[in-house]
């Protein structure tokens, strides 16, 4: 017997999101649309819908292992961010589009950025075969995000990074706000961060475990 995705979809929402104090009629509506088998590799379907975090590549040249994020945690981030109807967002790190599509129905528009070129083939095609129209995959380094298309109200990190960079906290529309996992292993936190007065200050809300994104390292400090 196959799998029962939709209700897969539904035990997901209900024993792994809601249990974690995940309320937005908005995003839990979009984690019961979006099919998460259709973003992961063929071999991996079955597993789709499991508490965990799910290797999709082993990395492009940067040599780090790309992962669809946990349910869970990408929920707790999705909420944390606030996104209204009319907004414009910018996720780094797409990989093969799941939160993609999940940002697709909470936001206006999406500009998926995504730094492995076959991640973000796939993205585009897997998007563009289930109807997520208000979508733009781009091909870029991360760590420098998209310019092209700022400034964006809302800019989302599809997974953890050791620090955001400042040319990424440009791109922030006045009012806009930023959501990232900051820090590594279980140790990350979940970070909001706003720009009021063309200031962009940010505080830690939850802490959380999400596989790291390629590039956003820490510059080495010289100590003398």
């Amino acid at each position: 017997m196959g799998t029962d995705y939709q209700d897969a979809r539904q035990k997901m929402v209900d024993n792994q999101i809601r249990t974690t104090d995940v309320t937005s009629h908005s995003v839990l509506k979009a984690f019961l649309t979006v099919a998460r088998e259709d973003f992961v590799p063929n071999s991996l379907k079955p597993l789709a819908y499991i508490d965990t975090d799910l290797q999709i590549s082993s990395g492009d040249e940067d040599g780090v292992a790309r992962f669809l994020m946990e349910p869970s945690p990408l929920a707790k981030l999705l909420q944390l961010a606030e996104i209204k109807p009319d907004h414009v967002v910018l996720e780094i790190g797409c990989a093969e589009g799941y939160a993609t599509a999940l940002l697709s129905l909470i936001a206006g528009s999406v500009v998926a950025l995504e730094s492995d070129g076959a991640l973000a083939e796939a993205a585009s095609e897997r998007l563009s075969e289930a109807g997520f129209d208000n979508v733009a995959v781009v091909t870029g380094d991360l760590e420098k995000g998209y310019a092209n298309e700022a400034p964006y109200d809302q800019i989302f990190f599809n997974g953890a990074v050791e620090e955001v960079p400042e040319i990424i906290f440009d791109q922030l529309r006045e009012g806009g706000r930023l959501v990232a996992a900051v820090g590594s292993g279980n140790a990350a936190q979940a970070y909001l961060f706003v720009k009021d007065g063309g200031l962009v200050s940010g505080r830690p809300v939850f802490n959380l475990s999400v596989k790291p994104l390629p590039g956003f390292r820490k510059a080495k400090e010289f100590v003398f």
